[in-house]
């Protein structure tokens, strides 16, 4: 499938190629919702605990807009540009805006394994990842005669197979140590993720037409054949999506706005599939459910790095994911951002994300995303991607 739209018109092109963002991202959004209903429903079905599906199906359905741009972007024959400014991207979003939004709504209280466990695991992944894109495979670095930094780099199928390893290592953990937990509070703490449709009484009588799609919605899914429908129509929905959202957001970086796919990824495309951890998250906070909202953040950013990077790394196989001064810096903001909700939890007497913390969050996100255009604009300190055309081409022959 291909969905880029150029035409004659740039003002159309414009306009032709936002519609199709949206309508890319509503997709996403919505597949992934129809997507986890309907698997998480036939797990249910098969007797298999709602937490074992609430660390597996639902964690990996919050990811599939991730997941899903990722691997069509890995597919494309000249792709991986996106990858890496997905990742870093949504990192950077789900911790500066979401968790500062919702932090401002009310504390966010944090439990002892989440601090002592969870947190670190994610300053270890981020720097791991890091790491791995910038000095494992080839690489470049240096600067211009103007002074600009430059990094040509590539992150190859070895590393991603090392994240790959590590996110089934998390997974397994995240099993064992819901094995010690009693079964009533594993069924209540992921009750949300899963729809109970088999016990549900709802009545029609007074709703408009309109209003009555859920109650309905909720009595289908007690049948097993509604739920592969909806799995597989979800799935659909997410993987045509992704394309859409790959292809519109390369024609609006490379042809309208003439700037790097990489940092529309990190900005446009990280913010569309961030999407769900932004409802559910704030939403979360709204209702005071504060474990959701944290536990959320930190979950899908390690399922960013460890799952999204490593399958990115696998897919787009010899040829590497490449990894340039914009992977490199966003990378730096992403460690940055998960050293500072450490510091933040652990430095309070509560043990919590409060006001002042989701303030400096939300200030720290709108100096990082202005640095992004303004170097790109004006300050040039390195050079964006694909612009150092006198490196070496035989670097990512890896």
């Amino acid at each position: 499938m291909n969905f880029k739209v150029i035409l004659q018109s740039v003002g159309a092109t414009w306009v032709v190629n936002i519609m199709l963002l949206i309508v890319g991202f509503v997709l996403l959004v919505k597949g992934a919702d129809f997507f986890v209903d309907g698997a998480a429903g036939i797990a249910k079905k098969l007797k298999i605990s709602t937490f074992i599906i609430g660390v597996t199906i639902v964690a990996i359905g919050t990811s599939a807009p991730e997941l899903a741009v990722t691997i069509v972007d890995a597919l494309k024959p000249d792709g991986g540009a996106v990858i890496v400014g997905n990742i870093i991207g949504s990192n950077a979003l789900n911790i500066l805006l979401i968790l500062g939004i919702s932090a401002l709504i009310c504390n966010l209280p944090s439990e002892k394994t989440t601090r002592m466990i969870d947190m670190p695991f994610l300053i270890f992944v981020s720097v791991l990842f890091l790491v791995l894109g910038v000095f494992v495979g080839p690489f470049e670095f240096g600067h211009t005669a103007g002074g600009q930094l430059y990094l040509d780099a590539v992150m190859n199928w070895v590393c991603g197979l090392i994240l790959i390893v590590l996110y089934v290592a998390f997974m397994v953990y995240n099993i064992l140590l819901a094995k010690k937990q009693s079964k009533a509070q594993l069924e209540q703490a992921v009750a949300v993720s899963v729809t109970a449709g088999d016990e549900a009484v709802i009545s029609d009588d007074g709703l408009k037409w309109y209003q009555k799609f859920d109650p309905w919605y909720e009595k289908m899914q007690a049948k097993t054949w509604f739920l592969i429908v909806i799995a597989v129509f979800g799935l659909g929905m997410v993987v045509i999506g992704a394309q859409l959202v790959v292809d519109s957001a390369t024609v609006v970086a490379e042809n309208l706005l003439h700037i790097p796919t990489e940092i529309v990824a990190m900005t446009v495309v990280a913010f569309g599939t961030s999407l769900p951890e932004l409802i559910t998250s704030v939403s979360a906070a709204k209702k005071g459910d504060v474990g959701i909202a944290t536990g959320n953040i930190i979950g899908s950013n390690i399922a960013n790095i460890l799952l999204i990077g490593g399958v990115g790394a696998l897919c787009t196989g010899s040829r590497g994911i490449p990894f340039t001064m914009e992977g490199m810096v966003g990378g730096i903001v992403s460690v940055a951002a998960a050293l500072l909700i450490f510091s933040f939890t652990v430095g309070s007497k509560s043990k919590s994300l409060g006001k002042v913390a989701g303030a400096v969050m939300l200030t720290c996100f709108a100096v990082y995303y202005t640095f992004i255009f303004l170097n790109q604009y004006a300050l040039h300190f390195y050079l964006p991607s694909g612009t150092a055309e006198f490196i070496s081409q035989s670097i990512f022959n890896v």
